[in-house]
C-alpha cells in the first residue's frame, strides 16, 4: 500500500508509474473494497495519508480538506457548528463487509448520496472545487470556494463519481448546510409497492417540503428500527426543519395522506434512526456476498421493475429516493442480462452492481455498460487525463485500456 503524505509525493509515485506503465489501484479508505469491476495492479494507492481540514468558516458555510480526511472527522466539525453534509453521505462498510475509516475523497470519488438527495441533490452538486493528480503525474486544480466561481465547474462535475479512473483526488471544496433542528416521519401502513408509489409522489407534490420518501415491503420492514415500524409494508415520509415549521407541516402531511392508508408518526430520535439505516441499506448487511444491485430508474418504474423480476427470478428489494432507487438483492445469480433488458424496457436507468462473490464479479460488468456514442467520449476523457491507462484500469468499464 502506498500512502503518501503530500500532493506533491503523490505525483512523484503516480509520474513514475506512468513512465514505467505499470497499473495502480487508486484508494480512499478502503471501505468499498470490491465495488465496481476488478482491477489488475502491481500496487495500491491510498489518500488516507492526506488528511486534515484546511479551512471551514461555518459562516460562508463551506469547507475545504484534503481528499484522505476520514468522514468522522468531517461530520464531527460540522456537527459543532449545527451543520451538515446535505446529501447525507452513506457508510457502505455494513454491507460491504468491510472496515476502515470512510474518506471525504471516497464519498465524492464514488458520488455517494443518501436519502435526501431527491431535494439537495447528489454528492457532486455539493463540491465547488477539487485537486488531482492526473495519469501524467501532474497536479491539477479545479473549480473555487464558491458557487458564482464557475471556472473549472465541468472539470469538478467529471471528477465525481469517476471512482479514480481519472486521477487521485487530493483536495476537495464543498458547500455545507444548517443541520435540521428536528425531524419527523410519517408512516404509511399497509401499502403494497405500486400503491406505495403513488403516495411518495403525492407526497411529494404537496407544499410540506418532504425531504425523504422511501417504501419498505414487508419482506424488508421488521429489520429496521429492531422491528419498532408498524405492522405491514411501511411508505416512510420524512420532514425536517424548525421545531414549530415542521410540526405544522407533519399535521398537513398525515392528512393528506389519510386516503392511501393509516398514518402513524415517529419522532426526532426514531426518525434519524430509522433513515440512516435507509441510507445505509441496512436490511442487506447481513454478512453474505448475495449479489446486491443499485437500480436507478424513474420513479413510476421501481415497483415495475422489481414485479417484473420477481415473475422470472428471487429477488427482495425496498426503495428510495420516491421509489427511483431501487436496493435489490438477488437470492442466487445475479441475473444481469434480464435486470438491464428489463431496465431498457421500462425507459432506461442504470443497474450498479454493488456486492457479490469474486467470481460473479469476474464475469459480469458493475457498471451500466455504455451506448457506443458515450463509450467512445468516454475512452477520449480517460486519454487525456490518464494516457498510460495506469489509474484503475477497467474499473468502471471492462476492457479498458485507456
Amino acid at each position: 500500500m502506498l500512502t503518501p503524505a503530500t500532493e506533491t509525493e503523490a505525483a512523484e509515485i503516480i509520474r513514475d508509474h506512468a513512465e514505467r506503465a505499470v497499473p495502480l489501484e487508486i484508494r480512499g479508505g478502503g471501505t468499498r473494497a470490491g465495488f465496481g469491476n476488478a482491477v489488475q495492479a502491481a500496487a495500491t494507492l491510498s489518500s488516507s495519508g492526506l488528511s486534515g481540514i484546511l479551512t471551514y468558516n461555518p459562516a460562508e458555510m463551506v469547507m475545504t480538506a484534503r481528499a484522505g480526511t476520514s468522514v468522522a472527522e468531517i461530520e464531527a466539525a460540522l456537527d459543532a457548528n449545527g451543520q451538515a453534509m446535505a446529501f447525507e453521505p452513506p457508510d457502505h462498510r455494513p454491507v460491504m463487509g468491510t472496515a476502515g475509516e470512510p474518506t471525504i475523497g471516497g464519498i465524492f470519488a464514488v458520488n455517494a448520496s443518501g436519502p435526501r438527495r431527491i431535494t439537495a441533490g447528489a454528492a457532486r452538486d455539493s463540491l465547488l472545487g477539487v485537486r488531482f493528480v492526473n495519469g501524467h503525474g501532474e497536479i491539477v486544480k479545479a473549480g473555487g470556494r464558491v458557487m458564482k466561481n464557475v471556472t473549472g465547474l465541468d472539470l469538478v462535475k467529471l471528477m465525481a463519481g469517476s471512482h479514480g479512473t481519472l486521477g487521485l483526488l487530493t483536495e476537495v471544496t464543498f458547500k455545507v448546510l444548517p443541520r435540521p433542528k428536528t425531524a419527523a416521519t410519517i408512516v404509511l401502513s399497509g401499502l403494497d409497492d405500486e400503491a406505495a408509489t403513488h403516495a411518495m409522489a403525492a407526497a411529494m407534490a404537496l407544499p410540506v417540503e418532504v425531504s425523504g420518501a422511501a417504501h419498505l415491503p414487508e419482506s424488508v420492514r421488521s429489520r429496521f428500527l429492531s422491528g419498532g415500524l408498524p405492522e405491514g409494508p411501511a411508505t416512510v415520509l420524512r420532514v425536517e426543519g424548525l421545531e414549530a415549521s415542521v410540526a405544522v407541516r407533519v399535521e398537513k402531511l398525515a392528512a393528506a395522506m389519510q386516503r392511501f392508508a393509516p398514518a402513524t408518526c415517529l419522532g426526532p430520535e426514531e426518525s434519524v434512526l430509522l433513515w440512516r439505516e435507509i441510507r445505509d441499506v441496512k436490511p442487506y448487511a447481513d454478512g453474505t456476498m448475495r449479489p446486491l444491485w443499485r437500480v436507478s430508474v424513474a420513479p413510476s418504474q421501481g415497483e415495475k421493475l422489481v414485479a417484473a423480476l420477481r415473475l422470472a427470478t428471487g429477488v427482495d428489494a425496498f426503495y428510495d429516493w420516491q421509489g427511483g432507487l431501487v436496493w435489490m438483492r438477488m437470492e442466487a445469480d445475479p441475473e444481469a442480462e434480464i435486470l438491464r433488458r428489463y431496465v431498457r424496457a421500462l425507459g432506461g436507468g442504470h443497474a450498479t452492481l454493488m456486492r457479490a462473490s469474486g467470481a460473479v464479479r469476474a464475469s459480469v460488468a458493475s457498471f451500466e455498460p455504455q451506448e457506443p456514442a458515450v463509450a467512445l467520449l468516454s475512452q477520449r476523457v480517460k486519454a487525456k487525463f490518464d494516457p498510460v491507462g495506469i489509474l484503475n484500469p477497467g474499473r468502471m468499464t471492462t476492457g479498458e485500456s485507456a
